[in-house]
């Protein structure tokens, strides 16, 4: 990774350029409006660009990252360490941080395995727990993650921050309910939803073939579009008080599940 040859000093918080890395930090309609969204750490852009995502312009803290530079773009600017405190989403760690071109991806872009594995979410609120969805989904070795309804920005920088890139590793779509039912009805993939009601003990419940395993909110769970379109309905068994779970807990509960199944028949 060697050095970019037109580095620019930028050493004023107001400088135009930071004010609209900022923007794009907080506003949901900046980052609509103009395509662009902000990675900050080093793993996190690493990983970005070893999905093969445009690069627009490169921040960097000299007396925080002292690396090679990557040579994915043409734009890099030096930044005090004032400036880089000031629009850091995690505070002074590092030192890098990129303005990245969004990919809009539908589900005719997803390149599914033989035998694939895939997470639903319908209405997820939060943005953590999106990105540690994401997560398990890339520790599984999930074919991919569906959003359906979403009410969080893929590109929220605290789903980033909490999915440490994993939304650039593992191939993340957001549709509608009905046709994400009809991609998975057609694609031949098993629908499981996880609900209490009317449910069988997940570890009792086939997951060796194509399987979608489908998940709602902690408050309100899943709709009943998704509880008619499935082929069955699974539940972690809750042996508290309590009657739900975190739902990026209960994804990688499900996701080990369908893992130790599949690795057992090849054994």
């Amino acid at each position: 990774m060697a050095m970019t040859t037109n580095d620019t000093r930028i050493s004023s918080t107001q400088n135009p350029k930071i004010k609209h890395l900022q923007l794009l930090y907080q506003k949901l309609s900046e980052r609509r409006k103009t395509g662009m969204f902000v990675v900050e750490g080093k793993r996190e852009l690493q990983h970005c660009i070893d999905a093969g995502m445009n690069i627009y312009a490169v921040f960097v803290c000299r007396e925080l990252y002292r690396e090679q530079l990557p040579t994915v773009c043409n734009r890099t600017y030096d930044v005090s360490r004032e400036v880089y405190e000031k629009i850091a989403y995690r505070g002074s760690t590092e030192g890098i941080i990129a303005e990245v071109e969004a990919e809009q991806c539908s589900l005719s872009d997803l390149t599914l395995g033989v035998n694939p594995l895939i997470v639903v979410l319908e209405s997820v609120e939060k943005p953590g727990n999106l990105g540690a969805v994401l997560r398990s989904a890339d520790a599984a070795g999930a074919d991919a993650v569906i959003v359906c309804d979403p009410l969080t920005d893929l590109y929220n920088p605290n789903l980033i921050r909490s999915s440490i890139g994993a939304l650039f590793t593992v191939p993340c779509v957001a549709c509608e309910t009905s046709e994400c039912i009809t991609f998975l009805k057609q694609k031949g993939i098993t629908i499981l939803t996880a609900q209490l009601q009317d449910s069988h003990l997940y570890y009792k419940t086939d997951m060796r073939h194509a399987t979608a395993i489908v998940m709602g909110t902690e408050a309100t769970g899943l709709t009943n579009e998704w509880r008619k379109a499935a082929d069955a309905h699974i539940r972690i068994p809750m042996l508290g008080h309590l009657d739900s779970l975190n739902v990026s807990v209960s994804a990688a509960i499900l996701l080990y599940e369908a893992v130790r199944q599949r690795q057992e028949e090849n054994f």
